[in-house]
């Protein structure tokens, strides 16, 4: 039975631009897919976004849905107009985990979609900024039998609410020469040993993991994540020096000079004049851009591990916020290195679960309670090379500057005495 489309003017303006409409995919849902319940729901759809652009005002209210045994995964929708729009009255949202990296078999995609055709919508979205799978679209009831189907053949549900949301990894060693740590395995594990806090909310606020494989932090997870661990490395840049040459000899030394040496933000690089590069090891600060311009003659050094930041956000109450170095390098190598960064998750956690204020994120308990109190909190001693601000200035309160020196000395003339 074919439906009567809903008059939309106001979207359909929306169509008109260079760039692809969402519009457009709602539509196709509504006017070519074989489900009549489809259609009709997307066709209610269309008109309540309609009405709203019309009145300039949103009807989408919150709620608690849910599915048995979980506490979050599911954004609840229900329409304050749904006697006008019956068939869109109910439209909650369920947010899927992605496998780590974002890896895909068209086989698994094809059967995520079969099934929410079967209960839901037919809309998704690959990934939204908390980096899950976004299933739009369905009932109270819808819920249950989607995530029941779903999590038969291997899925699950996301982090929604106060709690610790979906990690994200970047594609890592898999498609990337330039990854330091094993990003896949760091993913796994963070969200393994932390899924009961993914679905049972029950921290002041969300609480993000993101991995990124080099300092290009593809994840940003620098910015974003409460818990961000980026790839690094401590030796040397490695140099082709034949390479090197053929770079210069096809752009020209005045393009090397503008667009690698000048660039570097700590002056740590530079062209000889026999179109030589030379890399000032110790000021390098790991910003990646003469590596990327050059890939074939640069690349990564071989001493590699990852550095920990605490704290990232974007703005909420004070602002956007860096993460904060924690452990400036780490090496990876062994189950016990795996063990001791789950160990320090654990122990922020647990810290940001007892001291953070209600609707406050980890960086914004750290600036209310003070950096050196969060580190003994937790566990970290306090160290020189902590950054607080990206290339700026280490983190040591100077009020207690000479104490806290004298103890970093002292640890590691023990160190080397052992």
């Amino acid at each position: 039975m074919a439906i009567e489309p809903r008059k939309t003017p106001m979207l359909d303006q929306l169509e008109e631009g260079p760039w692809p409409s969402f519009i457009s995919g709602i539509k196709r849902l509504r006017d070519q897919h074989p489900d009549q319940r489809i259609n009709e729901v997307t066709n209610d759809l269309l008109g309540q976004l309609e009405h709203s652009y019309n009145t300039r005002l949103g009807y989408w209210k919150g709620g608690t849905v849910s599915v048995f045994g979980y506490g979050g995964g599911i954004i609840p929708r229900f329409s304050e107009v749904g006697d006008a729009f019956p068939k869109s009255r109910e439209f909650h949202t369920l947010r899927v985990q992605p496998p780590p990296a974002n890896f895909y078999t068209t086989d698994m995609m094809r059967q995520l979609a079969d099934s929410w055709e079967k209960h839901g919508s037919g809309l998704q979205t690959f990934h939204g900024q908390t980096g899950n799978i976004m299933f739009i679209g369905t009932t109270t009831e819808g819920t249950q039998h989607f995530f029941d189907e779903i999590n038969e053949y291997g899925w699950d549900l996301g982090g929604a609410g106060p709690c610790v949301r979906t990690a994200m990894s970047c594609v890592g060693a898999a498609r990337c020469e330039q990854s330091c740590a094993n990003e896949m395995k760091l993913h796994r594990l963070l969200v393994n040993n932390f899924t009961d806090d993914v679905h049972r909310p029950a921290l002041p606020y969300k609480f993000k993991f993101k991995v990124s494989g080099c300092p290009n932090d593809c994840q940003n997870a620098i910015e974003r994540a409460d818990f961000a661990v980026i790839g690094t490395w401590r030796d040397d840049i490695k140099i082709k020096p034949e390479e090197v040459k053929a770079f210069v000899e096809a752009k020209g030394r005045q393009y090397v000079i503008d667009n690698v040496v000048s660039r570097c933000p700590t002056n740590a690089i530079s062209l000889t004049d026999s179109d030589e590069i030379v890399v000032d090891n110790r000021n390098c600060v790991k910003c990646m851009h003469c590596i990327n311009v050059m890939t074939k003659a640069l690349s990564v050094g071989d001493d590699k591990g990852i550095t920990l930041l605490i704290g990232g956000k974007r703005t909420l109450k004070i602002g956007d916020l860096m993460g904060t170095v924690v452990i400036p390098f780490m090496k990876l190598e062994t189950e016990e290195d795996y063990e001791r960064l789950v160990e320090i998750a654990e122990e922020t956690i647990d810290f940001f679960a007892e001291n953070a204020l209600e609707h406050e994120r980890t960086g914004e308990m750290i600036e209310r309670i003070g950096l050196v109190n969060f580190l003994e909190g937790v566990g970290i001693e306090v160290d020189p090379n902590m950054v607080s601000h990206p290339r700026l200035s280490s983190y040591v309160r100077m009020d207690t500057w000479d104490e806290e020196a004298e103890k970093w000395f002292q640890r590691k003339a023990e160190e080397k005495s052992a």
